[in-house]
Parts: C-alpha cells; structure tokens; sequence
C-alpha cells in the first residue's frame, strides 16, 4: 500500500477533536489507504503499523499527555501537579528511576498466584446473574471484577471494591474535555484517593504481607526507596488506571465476540486461547484507540519534517487492522499476529500489561463457557470512539450454559 500523499498540505485531515469522531470510521480507514499519516486538530496521526512501531520507539519523542491539564484551561492544582509525577509522564533519569523500583512489584509469579481467585471471582460474579439469562454487563460484571481484582492484588478487603470505583470513577472525569467544568469533583476524589494510599503504606510498614502495596513499600533498589509522595503517585495510578482499562476493555471483548459468535464458541470449547482472545481483542478493539507522544525536537521521519512539539497521536486500532502488516486482519482468535500497541510501547510501554493480560485472560473464557449465545438486550451507551472508550452500559440477553 503505497501512500499517494506528495507533500504535508496534500494529507488528509481528520477532525479528532469532534465528539463524533471515531477511530473505528471509514474516514480512518480512507485515511490510511491514502498515507501512512493524517493531519488532525491537534498534530498529526500516525495510521500504518511500521511507522507505529517505529514511532514508539524513537528517542526523540516524549509522552504526550503530561499538558493535558493546561491543553483544557487547568493551570495549576492538585491533579495537575499529581498528573505531572506519574510515571505515565516523567522522562528522563525520574521516570528510569521510579519505574526500575515499581518493576518488581509488579512480578508475574505473584500475579500467577492469584489466579485461582481471579476466577472464583469471576464465577462468582456470574452467579449473581446467570439463572436468569440477562445482565447490565458492566454494571454486574466488569466494573466489580475490576475494581475487586484490584482489591486482592492490593491486599484489602473486597468489600472496598465500591469505594475504591467510586472515587476511580470520579477521577476519570479528568480525561474528559470537561475537566475544567468538573475540576472540584476531579480534586474531591483525589484527595480521596491520597487519603487511602496513605493508609495503605502506613499499614503495611506496621503490617507487612505478600500483597502488591508491601512490595512497593519495600522496593529497594542499590539502597534507594521510593518517597511517601512517589509511593502515593503509584497507587492512586494504579487504582485509577487498572481499574478503568480492565473495566472497558472487557466490556469492549464481549461486545466484540457478540459480533463474532463462531469465535465465543470456540473460546468456551478451548479455553486454553484465553489469553490470545485478550490480545486480538486489543488489537481490533482496544480501549486505548491511540498513544499520544510529543516530539522533543526537529527532525525529520520518512520525508516528513515534524517540528519539535508537535502533538503525534499514534493510533492503535488502524495500526492493528492495517493490511500490510496483517493481510487477513478479521477477528480469529487463532490467528498469529504481530504485536499490537494497545499497552503502548517504547520507555512508557505498560507497567502493568501483565496484570490486565491476566485477570481478562482468566474472566473470558469462562463468560464464554458460562454465557452462551451472548447478544444486546437494551439500549447501549458507550464513550466515544476516540482517545479512552469502553461502555457506560452494555446490557445483554444470553443462553445460561447447563
């Protein structure tokens, strides 16, 4: 697939900044027939897998995000302070340094261990619903699952779960383009959430236990620890950033597999594919449609000049689907595949890809054993297809497996 395009005015332009914009459309699909990249209201999109990949990777571009706050009229406060010291946004020798003292909290042998309550969790949860042969899907399964994986991983009580969703919740309304309107709400939940990862370190200092918060707490790495302010920083992500992705990210896998329903059926029969489900479902429908980056410098990138700080939205969904990198790019949940970049890549790839890969790979194939001839059962709301999406609610009707 050739690109047509001859000089940067020639690019198409999409519009990303409309609330009806969506990544999924044929305007994106047209787009990246046309050019590996597109011109948009904010900078530049990047359409095709090799320049996705590569783009990752490069040196010369940062995280993008960190002026999210300021982009929306937010100058100063306490989420854009705690927004800019996330690792989501450090560079440098901050971000090397926190993230190589949070990596080995983050161990698959501990994830591993929780799996037997992962799904008993899951079971669980279907309990609740399966004899009558309908759910609000998210509201009864993948907000609960979510926020109560969190729980066992942290080492609380699972009675929290609502609490803990509630103030997540609330957070969220900062990565909308209402955050100014809802800044009071945005601080209220935070100071929440500061309050409660305050009590979790204090805890575990007295009280140390086998649990993700004690080992972030005696993550030491050459003699050098993590603040009380970076330990707080962690956990509020965590339990903001966790939450959320695994929450719409299931409720996307479900909907997709409703399309797909030869797929659902062979997942029941063979749930050893659980965990390839989760990465074709994050390749064809992930809940991050695009990874934001910000170039540093000038430089130039197959024959393009980009100036330093510009916006570079490198978008997931086309990279995934694009036919020169996946010739066949339907769903097949036995396909291989290259990588997708739902988790992103390069120095800010994921911290925590492996726990997300692992709770869903456990929920999904038991919903596929459990739900049987899942299908839409009301009217669906969802975000819009752009940035972060996933469903407010996705009521479904099904067969309850004998």
């Amino acid at each position: 697939m050739q690109s047509t395009v001859q000089s940067p005015d020639q690019a198409p332009f999409l519009d990303v900044a409309d609330p009806a914009f969506s990544v999924s459309s044929e305007a994106v699909m047209e787009a990246r027939r046309r050019s590996w990249y597109a011109r948009t209201s904010y900078g530049l999109a990047i359409l095709r897998y090799k320049e996705v990949s590569a783009l990752l990777k490069d040196r010369r571009l940062t995280q993008g995000s960190a002026k999210w706050p300021e982009r929306n009229g937010v100058h100063g406060g306490p989420f854009a302070e705690w927004w800019s010291k996330t690792l989501l946004n450090l560079e440098g020798e901050d971000h090397h340094r926190i993230r190589r003292l949070l990596n080995p909290a983050f161990s698959p042998r501990l994830i591993a261990g929780l799996t037997d309550r992962f799904q008993a969790l899951a079971n669980e949860l279907v309990d609740a619903f399966h004899d009558r042969g309908r759910c609000e899907f998210i509201k009864e399964f993948a907000e609960p699952y979510a926020a109560r994986v969190l729980a066992i991983m942290l080492g609380i009580p699972e009675s929290e779960w609502e609490r803990m969703s509630n103030m997540s919740n609330r957070l969220s309304l900062a990565l909308g383009v209402t955050i100014k309107e809802n800044i009071d709400t945005i601080h209220d939940a935070l100071a929440g959430l500061y309050a409660y990862a305050d009590e979790l370190i204090s805890d575990r200092r007295a009280n140390p236990g086998d649990d993700f918060v004690t080992r972030l707490v005696m993550a030491s790495r050459d003699g050098d620890r993590l603040s009380d302010a970076e330990l707080r920083n962690a956990i509020v992500l965590l339990i903001f950033g966790g939450m959320d992705t695994t929450k719409h990210q299931l409720g996307l896998a479900l909907h997709t597999f409703i399309q797909h329903p030869d797929q659902w059926q062979l997942l029941a029969e063979r749930p050893e594919l659980g965990r390839a489900a989760v990465e074709e479902v994050m390749r064809v429908n992930p809940t991050t449609t695009w990874v934001t980056r910000e170039a540093a410098e000038d430089f130039e990138f197959q024959g393009l000049h980009i100036k330093a700080g510009t916006t570079i939205h490198l978008f997931n969904e086309a990279a995934g689907t694009d036919p020169e990198a996946v010739p066949d790019p339907g769903f097949d949940i036995t396909a291989e595949r290259p990588p997708h970049f739902a988790f992103g890549g390069g120095m800010h790839h994921c911290l925590g890809h492996f726990v997300a890969r692992s709770d869903m790979s456990v929920a999904l194939p038991l919903l596929a054993r459990r739900l049987r001839n899942p299908r839409i059962d009301g009217e669906v709301e969802s975000l819009p297809r752009s940035g972060n999406t996933g469903f407010v609610s996705l009521p479904i009707a099904f067969t309850p497996a004998a």
